[in-house]
């Protein structure tokens, strides 16, 4: 961790964030620009149609491979130290390759790195397998754990009854596991939405029309060329741009992640109060201290935590979902400034998922406070003796209710009573004055085991 960092993500957050640091950063960029300059050069030369590119042979393919797998820190410091010269950071990243390969069998296909490219070209498919690999390799997994291990909280307390509030104030029960099984089953929704999500590339030149490679080869067919190359990348080849990519679907990868966030958020105030209430009870860890004056506090600073770095990501997602799909006529510079941010969003998501799973993992369940909370307000009740009230055809069933409930705090012998004075069929007064707050939990058990699985 340097203490000097400017970014939290770079000093406080930083052995959090290390895994994002291969498809996030600076090195990170370079590398992938590396790494589409070479698959374009070894492309051309699998093209029939390109002559004057000729077939490599096995000892030059290693060496081109060896350029991607054996990128260095090294490597990335001398492209910088070329991009100080050319202040141009993809042109620095070619010369790097003719620099690499001037002394080797490839000297003479020098001149086809970067062939017929404009910067954006690489750029935008660097950046999308910059997103790919590191939603795959590191966001999507953190969150996978997530909801499993909310889900592996929700089944052993599918059927412990909960108190519910709403507005705050005390609501019929539910359960503790179908509560926590409502997240489960929205950010399950979220998840399928990001593993299915699309990646976009484009290959076309200055301005989106092969005007460039047309000049040089008018019988290819360079669409399909361009297809053929994007989707060796693992990406789907977008048919028609200005210059640059559009970034729409940067757009809907950044707002289903907002929406997965604001789902995080939710889960966390909710977790938070139910610490507050005395529904969880947090583990004390040795040597840890709560407060520098309240030696009793255990504080549950964990999702106090996850929810500033929520906040972060997503105003950078939202800025960035708004801003990257808006540029002037061909093209203009701002999305290329805006879009170095991604990674931080990415990264601040990834401390705000770890910190609710730290948190987690330092709850138990106080189920003696749950059933005390539920003892002390029978008046929840009132809801379904005035439902089978409702039923009966009795008279005002929902102001007898009120005027008996509102307000007040009611004792099982004082509900009963109640219940007894009530012309109902025996069957419906014998459920009724047998109903006790946690056993009126309707089919929470059933809901929350066929949605857990």
């Amino acid at each position: 961790m340097s203490l000097t960092a400017i970014s939290p993500l770079d000093g406080r957050y930083a052995a959090l964030t290390r895994p994002l640091a291969d498809f996030a950063s600076e090195f990170a960029l370079i590398k992938y620009r590396v790494t589409v300059e070479v698959r374009w050069l070894i492309q051309l030369s699998k093209e029939p149609e390109i002559a004057e590119v000729r077939s490599f042979t096995k000892a030059e393919l290693a060496l081109l491979e060896e350029l991607i797998e054996g990128f260095s820190v090294d490597d990335a410091t001398l492209v910088k130290d070329i991009e100080r010269t050319t202040n141009h950071d993809v042109k620095a990243v070619e010369y790097f390759l003719k620099e690499r390969l001037q002394d080797s069998s490839l000297a003479d296909m020098l001149e086809w790195i970067h062939f017929a490219c404009t910067s954006e070209d690489i750029n935008n498919l660097a950046h999308a397998l910059m997103l790919k690999s590191g939603m795959e390799g590191v966001l999507l997994p953190k969150i996978h754990e997530l909801i499993e291990v909310v889900g592996e909280m929700a089944r052993p307390h599918a059927a412990t009854p909960l108190l519910s509030r709403t507005h705050g104030q005390p609501a019929s029960p539910s359960t503790l596991g179908k509560e926590l099984a409502v997240f489960v089953h929205r950010w399950r929704r979220q998840e399928k939405q990001l593993a299915n999500q699309e990646y976009l590339g484009k290959l076309n030149g200055a301005v989106g029309c092969f005007n460039a490679h047309v000049s040089a080869y008018p019988k290819a067919n360079w669409p399909a060329l361009a297809q053929r190359f994007v989707e060796s990348l693992g990406l789907i080849y977008n048919p028609l741009t200005t210059q640059i990519e559009s970034h729409d679907y940067m757009a809907e990868l950044f707002h289903t992640l907002t929406r997965f966030n604001n789902i995080l958020l939710d889960f966390d105030r909710d977790i938070w109060t139910y610490i507050s209430l005395g529904v969880f009870r947090q583990r004390t860890v040795k040597g840890e201290v709560g407060s520098s004056t309240m030696p009793h506090k255990v504080n549950p600073i964990d999702f106090e935590n996850s929810e500033a770095n929520i906040g972060i990501a997503n105003a950078l997602f939202e800025h960035l979902a708004s801003k990257l799909a808006v540029s002037r006529l061909q093209r203009d510079l701002s999305d290329s400034s805006a879009i170095r941010s991604m990674g931080t969003g990415l990264a601040h998501t990834l401390i705000a998922v770890t910190a609710t799973l730290r948190g987690l993992r330092k709850l138990t369940v106080d189920e003696a406070r749950l059933a005390a909370d539920l003892d002390a307000n029978w008046e929840v009740l009132a809801e379904p003796i005035q439902t089978v009230m409702r039923k009966a055809g009795l008279a005002n069933p929902y102001e007898r209710l009120k005027d008996l409930t509102r307000g007040e705090r009611l004792t099982a012998e004082g509900m009963r009573a109640f219940v007894e004075t009530l012309e109902l069929p025996e069957e419906d007064k014998a459920r009724l004055k047998a109903l006790t707050p946690g056993s009126y939990i309707g089919v929470a058990e059933q809901l929350t085991k066929e949605t857990l699985g």
